[in-house]
């Protein structure tokens, strides 16, 4: 069924509307619900201000917290700022800040890159107190951290002359800076002051060290820290301490000087680097002179080693040749006593035996007469018993004749029972008158010469 055109838009805008009131609804909700809450981030400090009772909140951790919708204000600020000076690199407006301008103690003028790194303190009263005074985060970077860290690098500057600064201080310009920024500025007072230096000693010939150093004194006019009673210095209220701000970090760049002073550490490099030449060329010319000494040196000790070891090979060979002929000394003097021992030897062998000869003598000399005593005691016993025995014979003749008689009988019985009696060829004669005295004489000569007999047959036969 088609309706006619102005009952369409009715119905169109009956629909309409309460979807539009829903939408604005949600949105109101969703509104009120993110004015409600604060979501805090790490690394950032929150400051809430609720207008309608005037207190101030302070949040420095991440997380959700509530505000007051629509009636409130919150100023965020960074935890850690850094400030730098020179540095084109930045993206926030207070890193791109021209290099500080200084000027030092001799009225020379440098440029120092230098960059700061502050830390805000998170203690709620001291936040507070800062959020007071400045307001927001770049109000508090421009009007105290910018402007208090150029004041004191200018015024540290002022301790140092630019040829200090440049040869060699800018260590000790860092540390001073440091503990200002940290502790408080030096009570300063100008005042001239001898400031030594270390230069080259002129070149001379007659130099023992041609690097040997001399110090200097110079008057220049410098501002000094004011010394309390304990010899410290003397120091300014910081203005970052009431604020609980730390200074974490201090990083210095290239430092630019002025063209004048440039020029003078120029000239004075150059005016070293000239005397550095020199020095080498005399350090050259004295080791090319030390060298030719230390060769000839050298030559002089060869040609003496030479001699002297020539000498010790002339010594050497002649203390050989004695030595061989002292050995063959020795030696003779050994084959001499040899000899001579061998012949003391062979005469003492000699000796010993002819004194075992004259003790074997001795002892056949005393055995003989022993021998003697001993024949001469048996000759005389043995006459002692003949005797005693003829004695018993001549007491008792009959019987031992008769005893002798049977004897001799047996004897030739038994000698002459196979001999034939045959005529005498010899005639044996007594010693009275050729007679026989007994027959023992008779059978005795008899006995005789059956013996000679039988002795020549014996003799004749072999």
């Amino acid at each position: 069924m088609d309706m006619k055109p102005e009952v369409q838009t009715t119905l169109k805008r009956r629909v309409s509307l309460p979807l539009v009131g829903g939408i604005l609804g949600l949105a109101a909700i969703g509104g009120l619900i993110n004015q409600s809450i604060l979501m805090t981030d790490a690394g950032y400090t929150y400051v809430h201000q609720n207008n309608v009772t005037g207190d101030l909140d302070v949040f420095n951790q991440p997380g959700i917290h509530f505000r007051m919708p629509f009636l409130s204000k919150i100023t965020q600020y960074d935890q850690v700022i850094t400030v730098s000076y020179g540095n084109t690199t930045g993206e926030d407006f207070y890193q791109r800040l021209p290099a500080i301008q200084v000027r030092f103690a001799d009225t020379y003028i440098g440029e120092i890159p230098v960059t700061f790194r502050f830390k805000l303190s998170l203690n709620p009263e001291s936040v507070i107190k800062m959020h007071r005074e400045f307001r927001n985060n770049n109000n508090l970077i421009d009007a105290l951290l910018v402007k208090n860290a150029r004041n004191v690098t200018v015024i540290t500057a002022t301790q140092y002359t630019g040829e200090e600064f440049f040869q060699g201080g800018l260590n000790q310009f860092k540390s001073k800076l440091g503990d200002q920024l940290r502790d408080g500025i030096y009570m300063t007072e100008r005042r001239q002051v001898e400031v030594e230096q270390i230069d080259l000693a002129p070149v001379g010939v007659n130099q023992s060290n041609s690097n040997q150093l001399q110090r200097t004194q110079q008057l220049v006019w410098k501002t000094v820290p004011v010394l309390d009673a304990n010899s410290k210095p003397i120091r300014q209220d910081n203005p970052l301490s009431q604020y609980g701000i730390a200074v974490t970090q201090v990083t210095i760049g290239d430092p630019q000087p002025e063209e004048q002073l440039d020029k003078l550490l120029t000239d004075k490099k150059r005016l070293v680097a000239d005397r550095i030449r020199a020095i080498q060329e005399q350090e050259t010319s004295k080791a090319q002179a030390e060298t030719e000494q230390l060769r000839k040196e050298i030559q002089r000790t060869r040609e003496v080693q030479d001699a002297q070891r020539n000498k010790e090979l002339a010594i050497i060979s002649q203390q050989k040749e004695v030595e061989i002929a002292r050995q063959i000394a020795e030696r003779e003097i050994v084959e001499v006593e040899k000899t001579k021992r061998l012949a003391e030897v062979d005469k003492e062998k000699e000796l010993a035996i002819a004194q075992a000869n004259l003790a074997i003598q001795k002892a056949n000399s005393l055995s003989t007469e022993y021998e003697a005593k001993a024949i001469l005691a048996k000759g005389r016993a043995e006459a002692e018993i003949l005797k005693a025995k003829y004695d018993a014979y001549g007491s008792n003749r009959d019987v031992y004749l008769a005893e002798l008689n049977r004897d001799v009988s047996t004897a030739l019985y038994s000698n002459l029972k196979n001999y034939q009696i045959e005529m005498p060829r010899n005639y044996f004669g007594g010693s009275e008158g050729g007679k026989l005295t007994t027959n023992l004489d008779v059978i005795t000569g008899f006995g005789a010469l059956g013996i000679v007999e039988k002795s020549e047959k014996l003799a004749a036969s072999e």
